[in-house]
This record gives C-alpha cells, sequence and structure tokens, in this order.
C-alpha cells in the first residue's frame, strides 16, 4: 500500500481518496497525507517538528514525543494503527519548490482512548442524539499528555504556511467525514490561532517541578515547609528499605534485558489497575534504538533484579516521566523513582521542569505546581459545537480555580517560616 493515501482500502481511506484536500493551495502551498512516517524523511519532519534555534518562550526548545523518532516507533511496532483506533493521516504541507514546511501529526480516530483529554461524555450526548461521534481527527503525540507544539513550522517557512496547515486539517475533516478535530496539549500561541479559525479552547490542570535554580535536591528541601521536608525525607528512607537501590540508565548504557524488565513492570501495572496497555514490547526497543540519548530509565533494584522502574524522555529544557511499573507493592517507591529520582536529576543536570504526566494532586506535597494546559477543538454540527463551548466556559472557570486553590497549597516556606 502507498504511504500516500492514495488507493487505500478501508472507508476512511477511501474517503480521502474520493475528496481530500490535496494539490495546489492559495499562496502556492500543497497538501499531502500520509498513512505512516515510513514516506516521510526524518530530516524533513524533524526540521518542522523541532526546528534549530527555537527560542525559550515556544516552552521546550526540543519535544521528544513529536521528533520523527518516536512518532515512526509507535507506527512500525504497531502500538497505533487501524486495530489500535489511531490511523496515521499526517498533514503535509509544502511550498512551491516541494520542499515540507508545516505538519501535523494526524490520526483518524474511532475511539477516544490514549488522549487524556477526555470527551466520552460528547460522544455518548452526540450519538444519543442520533449523531456519529467516530470517526475523529486527532492531532496529538499519541498516549502523551504532554505540552508541545502540534502545528510543526519550519523555521524558515514563508508567510501562510501554519494557515494552510489548519485548512489541510479541515479537509481532512471534510474527506473522511470526520465530526470534529481535536489539537490536544497545544502550545498556548496555537491555542489562539486556533480559536481564530473557530476551535473551542478547553483547559486542563496538570501538576509540574520547576527547579528554582536549586544547587542540589537538599537546596530544594531547604525551600519546603518544616513539615513537608520531614516526610519528603521519611518517604524517601521507606522507599529504599529493603535493600533496594536505584539505576539511572541511559544511552547507550540500556540493553535488551533492561526493555524486557520494564517492559514487564509496564504490563503488570496496566492489568493490575484494569488499563489498557497501549505500547507493545516492539516500541521500547524502536525507541532504544532511535533516540536513547533521550531517554532515562529510573529502575530500582534489589540485589541483582530490577523490581520497578519508570521511562523518562529528555527535551532540551524538561525531564517528561511517562510510564512506570513495579512488581512489588511497596511503600513510597512510586514516588521515589517517577517523582524524587526526577527532581534530583532535573536539579543536576539543569533542566528547567518535570513534568511527571496527567493529574495527580498528591504531587503538590511533593513540590510540583499547577500548571494550565490547552487543547483546541472543532465540529462540524454547530449544535454540537455549542453544547460544547458552553460546557468548556463553564469547565474553564473551574479549572481556574482549582489550580488557584492548588497554588495555596503549595509546600513551599513563606518568609520567616522555619
Amino acid at each position: 500500500m502507498s504511504a500516500m493515501i492514495e488507493g487505500a482500502a478501508t472507508p476512511c481511506q477511501q474517503a480521502l481518496k474520493r475528496g481530500c484536500f490535496t494539490g495546489q493551495m492559495a499562496q502556492g502551498f500543497s497538501v499531502r497525507y500520509a498513512e505512516s512516517l515510513e514516506s516521510v524523511a526524518a530530516a524533513a519532519w524533524d526540521a518542522c517538528a523541532n526546528p534549530p534555534g527555537l527560542p525559550e518562550s515556544v516552552g521546550e526548545r526540543h519535544n521528544p514525543f513529536v521528533s520523527h523518532a518516536f512518532l515512526h516507533a509507535l507506527e512500525s511496532s504497531k502500538s497505533v494503527g487501524a486495530r489500535s483506533g489511531w490511523m496515521p493521516a499526517h498533514a503535509l504541507v509544502k511550498d512551491s519548490r516541494g520542499r515540507l514546511v508545516a505538519c501535523a501529526p494526524a490520526y483518524i480516530k474511532t475511539n477516544s482512548l490514549g488522549e487524556y483529554v477526555f470527551d466520552q461524555s460528547w460522544a455518548q450526548a452526540y450519538e444519543l442524539a442520533g449523531g456519529r461521534y467516530y470517526p475523529k481527527i486527532q492531532v496529538a503525540a499519541p498516549f502523551t499528555p504532554v505540552t508541545g507544539r502540534r502545528l510543526l513550522l519550519a523555521s524558515d517557512a514563508p508567510e501562510g504556511a501554519r494557515e494552510a496547515l489548519i485548512a489541510a486539517l479541515q479537509g481532512l475533516r471534510k474527506a473522511s467525514g470526520a465530526s470534529s478535530i481535536h489539537v490536544t496539549f497545544c502550545t498556548e500561541e496555537e491555542r489562539v490561532a486556533l480559536s481564530g479559525a473557530g476551535f473551542i479552547h478547553r483547559a486542563g490542570e496538570q501538576f509540574h517541578f520547576v527547579n528554582d535554580g536549586y544547587a542540589d535536591f537538599e537546596d530544594f528541601l531547604a525551600r519546603l515547609t518544616a513539615r513537608k521536608r520531614k516526610a519528603i525525607k521519611r518517604e524517601r528512607r521507606e522507599a529504599l528499605g529493603g535493600e533496594i537501590e536505584i539505576d539511572l540508565i541511559t544511552g547507550s548504557d540500556i540493553r535488551p534485558a533492561h526493555w524486557d524488565s520494564f517492559f514487564a513492570f509496564y504490563m503488570d501495572t496496566g492489568a493490575r489497575k484494569w488499563g489498557r496497555p497501549y505500547l507493545t514490547r516492539a516500541f521500547f526497543d524502536a525507541i532504544g534504538a532511535r533516540m536513547a540519548d533521550r531517554i532515562l530509565l529510573v529502575m530500582a533494584r534489589r540485589g541483582s533484579k530490577h523490581i520497578a522502574g519508570a521511562i523518562n524522555f529528555l527535551g532540551d529544557d524538561a525531564v517528561y516521566g511517562r510510564n512506570w511499573g513495579a512488581l512489588e507493592a511497596l511503600p513510597f517507591l512510586h514516588f521515589e523513582v517517577c517523582y524524587y529520582q526526577a527532581i534530583e536529576f532535573a536539579i543536576r543536570h539543569g533542566y528547567k521542569r518535570v513534568e511527571a504526566g496527567a493529574q495527580g494532586e498528591h504531587k503538590i506535597a511533593r513540590g510540583y505546581r499547577p500548571a494550565i494546559t490547552h487543547s483546541a477543538h472543532l465540529f462540524a454540527d454547530p449544535r454540537l459545537g455549542e453544547a460544547v463551548s458552553a460546557y468548556l466556559a463553564r469547565e474553564r472557570a473551574a479549572v481556574a480555580e482549582w489550580a488557584a486553590e492548588h497554588a495555596a497549597e503549595l509546600p513551599y516556606k513563606v518568609e520567616n517560616d522555619g
């Protein structure tokens, strides 16, 4: 099958062939949709996904989750694909010379799994009213609740390239018969641009550790109230009791045996939580081969056997904690492996933030601060759009209140507090 959506067999792909927005656009841009990043040169994609010289104001100068290596690993390992409900349909915008100047990681979705921006209630309400919510278009890093650029532009993209990319996504929705477009965990700048194109803003809340110039972990602890400082020290002592040691493994030191152990942790934890593990064993081999220098494994070991671990991805500015698992339920080991080790690593290596995934108010007591996330949503049916817009206006107000309340609960000392 061609990597471009031509001559395809599935209903969505047939619809794309019949009516997809391809060919020449205004201002000399052209558009294609790729079923797989196998057909897109890594250097061309990454020149848009993580262009050199990005200013710090973008929030993250290198985001591993929109890189060609990460997204292609999901595809080649069959972590995404038709059976998963994530069918790649990446939007590619080229200039008049045929150079890729803008792109977006886009998927035709037949479910709402693995997104972390929950819209199942919208789907249920719309279908009860006689509508068809799926398929929908998802612009995202699959299974990854991390803010980053979604409308990927080359550093020298000509004027109008982003608008052409948004138009390409709208063309994809129409051709596939999708109900909607969902751009999740986008940047604030992108959210504003999408709002100008008619998208509805949704806000969410996460908790991030901010490295406030700490010299080391003890310096971080010294900034906390005495009660919280003592609690963290106690948790770390108890987590590492029973002869537990921590290994930090990155780059070429990551071996297949480490992936075997981590995958066992990942699958066991998913099964015990009645979750659905999205990532296949092959995914970890793929990222280990393609981007090991952007990975940090934090592995808990008793003797020669690893019993728990967490995978972190490394940007230029942030440490991103993603998945964790354990074969033994030990007190506070999750906090040690996922939070404290990540904080300590970030301080030691000068990272500005640690993002430890979605949700989790328990992170506040461990020094993580509330952070607002953004997504943007566009609906073909104006009735659904109006209903969602009214709901999201109320939700945004609630999120702002929650963030303010959580900020007031931070464990940091105020002046003259010992």
